[in-house]
């Protein structure tokens, strides 16, 4: 049986229960110690001086709690946030409204700040370090520039793409931190907390199954547990047992290592059309009909992380561990030397 398409209806309770289900405060946080200590740290230093924080930039893949990190420090400093994106600010004057709007201390948080426009960055260096905003009246020779005093402001940016932000973005920023993918415990400790407040019962080997197959990322795991629930209310008496997480995860087609069917697809491709790599993302990205950024910034760094999938100088690469969890045979002659 094939995973049901999800309704609209439900994708906006799915957004509302994110909301419920992401932690508050630093202490409630899980996962990310030495984040969470150094910003814990810089946090009591700044309300002591009474100033705000220094400007935070977060990168690594989707779903590792960036978000929810830029929501806590505006908590934890008991200022306003303001949320907003680097596609939906299409040109400087958005990001000027945006900025002489702020009171003092606020938060800003720009989710995917690699896609900002050059002209709206260039306007924020002067922001950031000064809290100034030059701003260019009429055009031609009778064009003048005015600068405004901004209140002083923290930014929080995040990225899924570090190394596309240009270096005097990055260096604008003094705090920086990289989230990495999460421990089984952590993410077993995260499905604990969030089945108390869905009010969903689960036992140990429940948790654990869906720890396992989460990918290293709450917010997979969290899609998982609210799945199950779905599943262990209608056939399973509301009880999510470890049995009944294996056939939850099962019927969403989620295997026991967390790959689902795009996933699966992916590395059959790989091995299958192209005798196993290396083969260009470009050619990967035509054969399953997938955006070539999707398949670099969702599916490849878990593959990678559970060394199913290698890049090299010449293409993506699957590795013999991959052949062994499709159930395929050892690499062709032809692979065979890259791993020797």
């Amino acid at each position: 049986m094939t995973e049901r398409a999800v309704s609209p209806s439900e994708q906006a309770e799915d957004s509302a229960l994110d909301a419920t289900l992401r932690p508050k405060r630093l202490a409630d946080f899980v996962g990310q110690d030495h984040i969470r200590e150094n910003l814990s740290i810089a946090i009591a230093a700044a309300r002591a001086r009474g100033e705000p924080l220094d400007h935070v930039l977060l990168f690594g893949p989707p779903g590792l709690g960036k978000t929810t990190l830029a929501h806590i420090i505006a908590q934890e400093m008991e200022v306003a946030i303001r949320v907003t994106s680097g596609p939906a600010i299409e040109r400087p004057g958005d990001l000027a409204a945006i900025l002489t709007g702020l009171q003092a201390g606020d938060v800003l948080f720009i989710d995917e700040v690699h896609r900002l426009p050059k002209a709206a960055e260039e306007l924020l260096y002067p922001a950031l370090e000064d809290f100034q905003l030059d701003i260019v009246l009429g055009k031609g020779p009778a064009a003048r520039s005015i600068r405004l005093r901004l209140a002083p402001f923290t930014l929080v940016a995040a990225t899924t793409r570090y190394a596309l932000l240009s270096a005097p973005l990055r260096d604008r920023f003094g705090v920086v931190y990289r989230l990495d993918f999460y421990a089984e415990e952590e993410l077993a400790a995260i499905v604990r907390r969030n089945a108390g407040v869905l009010g969903v019962e689960i036992d140990e080997e429940g948790t654990l199954e869906i720890a396992r197959r989460a990918r290293g990322t709450p917010r997979i795991a969290n899609r998982l547990l609210r799945r199950a629930r779905d599943y262990a209310q209608v056939r399973a008496g509301g009880v999510i047992t470890g049995q009944v997480a294996r056939e939850a995860l099962e019927q969403m087609r989620v295997d026991p290592l967390g790959l689902d069917e795009v996933d699966h697809k992916l590395l059959r491709t790989i091995v299958e059309k192209f005798a196993g790599g290396p083969v260009g993302i470009e050619t990967i990205a035509a054969a399953i009909s997938e955006d070539p950024d999707t398949i670099m910034e969702v599916y490849e760094p878990y593959l990678m992380q559970a060394g199913l999938l290698q890049r090299t100088p010449r293409g993506r690469v699957a590795t013999p561990l991959a052949y062994r969890h499709l159930g395929l045979g050892a690499p062709d002659a032809l692979q065979r030397p890259l791993f020797e």
